[in-house]
């Protein structure tokens, strides 16, 4: 019977193989970097590729301080190294030492010639760019239907908001009619007059995400009517549907936060709203309630009742005013009339003759004064306290000298 050996005992075999091969241990190889990963320890792993085929990669963080450079997707370059492998798994991989720029690849040659030509076309100018419903409801998935892109959608929106709406449309991400599986999607979905869309899927390389670099996608984007988002691999990987996309996502769980709203901090929110609105409203009412009062007080200080009120007493004040007036007139009057009569009294002819004088007058009826007021012969009347006499005048005789006219 043949010898039958375990697993470790052939990788170490294999191992052991590499190790003594001259040519393995010190090699340079040309390729296109892809699917390049900085690992958070320092280390490099990424994948050396050329039209035929692929070889994987490693470049340690104890061997970095000879790398000038960013590594990243597309870039042609020349490793030097080691081939060995890892006995754990029983792959074999480049163990780089030293990493040398030399261009870019095909691939990303393409990549930047259409990204410039859409660019030129306007396709990325922001005034294209739809806002992102705030609280959209209907959200609309282009990806795949296995995929961890919409497990991850899928989940984060169910613990967001569980009354969203999710509206998958299953499309090839990668590989021969990809690209035009995902045009296919957007334009079905975007025919349903959803809030918003996420195209995307996970992360892989340059070739995995190819199908969002082809222009019928971009197209399909530019013209979509729905807001869409573009969530395409990981935060370091970009490709022409970001550029034309309306927003876009470092991965596809980032998406889902940006297109359904958190359902339980917008009601958590409406509490504080209403809180904020019952108190302000409290405050408004209060306010209303005391400028009632004031408008009230100061009604009742012009009430028209009150002031008929307070001019009618003013009135009756005015009359019991007028009334003293009057009577202190009338008894100014009275005593004037009074003094007025006695000297009237004193002055009167009728007085006089009660006292034995008599009141002459002549043939006219005026009253006698002077002797120069009648003529000698010239009829007068003489009144006196019973009574009058008629007589005749005989004789004028002026009092200074004592003459007499006759």
């Amino acid at each position: 019977m043949a010898s039958v050996y375990s697993v470790s005992q052939v990788n170490s075999y294999i191992k052991n193989m590499f190790a003594q091969d001259f040519a393995l241990s010190r090699i340079s190889v040309r390729g296109e970097v892809s699917n390049c990963k900085y690992h958070t320890s320092g280390h490099i792993y990424f994948t050396l590729k050329d039209g035929k085929g692929t070889l994987a990669a490693v470049m340690f963080a104890s061997q970095r301080r000879g790398l000038s450079f960013q590594m990243a997707e597309g870039q042609q370059v020349v490793v030097t190294g080691a081939v060995d492998v890892y006995e754990r798994d029983g792959k074999y991989q480049l163990y780089a030492r030293k990493i040398e720029k030399e261009g870019t690849g095909d691939l990303f040659e393409r990549f930047q010639k259409l990204r410039d030509e859409l660019e030129e076309m306007g396709m990325f100018s922001p005034e294209y760019k739809q806002p992102i419903p705030r609280y959209g409801t209907r959200v609309g998935v282009v990806t795949a239907s296995t995929g961890a892109a919409i497990r991850d959608i899928m989940n984060i929106a169910a613990r967001r908001n569980p009354y969203v709406q999710l509206v998958l449309c299953p499309a090839l991400v990668q590989g021969e009619g990809a690209a035009a599986s995902i045009v296919s999607g957007i334009r079905r979905l975007d025919a349903m007059g959803l809030d918003v869309i996420i195209v995307g899927r996970g992360g892989g390389s340059i070739e995995d995400l190819w199908a969002f670099n082809e222009e019928p996608v971009a197209r399909a984007i530019f013209e979509c009517r729905t807001p869409v988002i573009s969530a395409v691999g990981h935060e370091t990987d970009v490709t022409i549907a970001d550029y034309v996309a309306d927003l876009r996502a470092p991965t596809p769980s980032a998406a889902a936060e940006l297109a359904v709203f958190d359902y339980g901090q917008f009601a958590g929110q409406l509490e504080v709203y209403q809180a904020a609105l019952t108190r302000t409203l409290g405050r408004k009412l209060e306010w209303c309630r005391f400028q009632t009062d004031q408008y009230r007080l100061r009604l009742k200080l012009h009430d028209p009742v009150r002031r008929i009120n307070e001019r009618r007493q003013q009135l009756v004040d005015c009359e019991d005013r007028m009334g003293q007036l009057m009577e202190r007139k009338l008894m100014m009057a009275k005593h004037r009339l009074a003094l007025a009569s006695g000297r009237l009294h004193g002055l009167s002819p009728l007085e006089k003759i009660s006292g034995g004088f008599g009141f002459v007058t002549g043939e006219s009826g005026k009253r006698i004064r002077q002797i120069r007021d009648v003529k000698q012969e010239e009829v007068i009347t003489v009144r006196i306290s019973d009574g009058s006499l008629r007589a005749k005048v005989t004789e004028i005789r002026a009092a200074e000298d004592g003459s007499r006219q006759g």
